[in-house]
C-alpha cells in the first residue's frame, strides 16, 4: 500500500467520526439549557415538564400529571440546524407572557386551545415549533417557560414501578398492546402506518404525531382516560361514532400544527368507568385509525 493512500484511510478514520458527530444533536448541552435530562426515542431527543404545582381535578377526580398535564418538547436534527416541537400545560394569565417570550426567541405558534372539559382550574395548551440552532432554542424555551409556573427544577427520579394494578392488565389486553406505566398512568403512543411530512421534512411519532392514549385509576375501581387522536380528515368522524357509542367524551377537535401534509386533526377526548368498557371503547375506535 502506497504512504498516500495509507494517509487517506488515516484522514478518513480521523474525519469520518467528527463529521458524524457534527451531524449529531449535542444531548448534554440540551440537558444543561433545559435543566433536566431528556429520553432518546429514535431520532427525537425529548424532554418532560410535568405541571406538578397544579392541582387539577375533572369532576372532582384529581388528574396526574403524567394523565393530561405534561409540558414537552421534542427535538431533531442537527447542533446547527434542529426543529423543536411541543406542547405546554398553561393557565391563562401565563399563554401571552409565555407566548411573548417564544416569539421573540423566533418560536413560532401553531395553537392555543383546550384538550378537557370541566376541568378545575382550568388549563390550556399553547403548541409551536421552531427551526435554528439547538442550543438558541433550548434556551428560548427556558426563557419562556420560566415566566410561567411550569417546575423547572431537575425532577426527582421517579420510584421504580413495582406491583402493576389489576387494571393496567385489563386495559392491556383489552388493546391487544402493552403501554408504559409510570406514575400511576398507563400511557400509550400508537404511530401511524402513513408519513406525516412538514416543509420536506418527516415528522417522527415521537414528535407529536402518534395516537396518545393515557390511563389512570379513578373512583370506585374504575379507571379515566384522555389523550387525542391524530386524524386525517376521512378518519374524523369515523372515530367520534366509536367513542360515542362507547360513552367516551369528544372534548375538543382542531390542528395542532400549520403546514404537515398530509393535513391532521387532533381529536381529544375524555373516558371514566370500569376499566374493560372504556378500553374497548379505545380499541374500537383505535381500529378506525391507520396505525401500525
Amino acid at each position: 500500500m502506497h504512504s498516500f493512500q495509507r494517509f487517506l484511510i488515516l484522514l478518513a478514520v480521523i474525519v469520518f467520526p467528527v463529521a458524524a458527530s457534527a451531524q449529531k444533536l449535542d444531548t448534554a448541552k440540551l440537558d444543561a439549557a433545559l435543566g433536566r435530562s431528556g429520553q432518546k426515542i429514535g431520532d427525537v431527543y425529548k424532554f418532560g415538564f410535568p405541571r406538578t404545582d397544579l392541582q387539577v381535578s375533572v369532576h372532582g377526580l384529581a388528574i396526574k400529571p403524567g394523565l393530561a398535564l405534561g409540558s414537552w418538547a421534542a427535538f431533531t436534527g442537527t447542533d446547527a440546524d434542529a426543529m423543536v416541537m411541543g406542547d405546554l400545560v398553561l393557565l391563562e394569565d401565563e399563554i401571552n407572557p409565555v407566548m411573548e417570550k417564544l416569539h421573540s426567541s423566533g418560536i413560532e405558534i401553531s395553537a392555543v386551545h383546550n384538550h378537557l372539559i370541566d376541568e378545575t382550574p382550568h388549563v390550556m395548551y399553547l403548541h409551536y415549533m421552531g427551526h435554528g440552532a439547538a442550543s438558541q432554542l433550548a434556551t428560548g424555551l427556558r426563557t419562556a417557560l420560566a415566566v410561567s409556573k411550569t417546575p423547572l427544577e431537575k425532577p426527582e427520579s421517579a420510584a421504580e414501578n413495582t406491583a402493576l394494578p389489576a387494571w393496567v392488565d385489563t386495559v392491556e389486553d383489552a388493546l391487544a398492546r402493552k403501554g408504559n406505566y409510570k406514575g400511576g398512568v398507563l400511557s400509550y403512543g400508537v404511530p401511524r402506518a402513513d408519513s406525516i411530512t412538514m416543509a420536506g421534512t418527516t415528522i417522527a411519532p415521537a414528535a407529536g404525531v402518534a395516537e396518545a392514549i393515557n390511563f389512570q385509576s379513578a373512583d370506585s375501581g374504575n379507571v379515566a382516560t384522555t389523550g387525542d387522536f391524530v386524524l386525517t380528515a376521512e378518519e374524523v368522524n369515523s372515530v367520534i361514532s366509536e367513542l360515542q357509542a362507547h360513552h367516551i367524551l369528544v372534548t375538543a377537535l382542531h390542528s395542532h400544527m400549520l403546514t404537515e401534509q398530509p393535513r391532521l386533526f387532533f381529536m381529544h377526548f375524555w373516558g371514566q368507568g370500569p376499566a374493560q368498557d372504556v378500553a374497548a371503547g379505545m380499541k374500537s375506535a383505535l381500529d378506525k385509525v391507520h396505525t401500525r
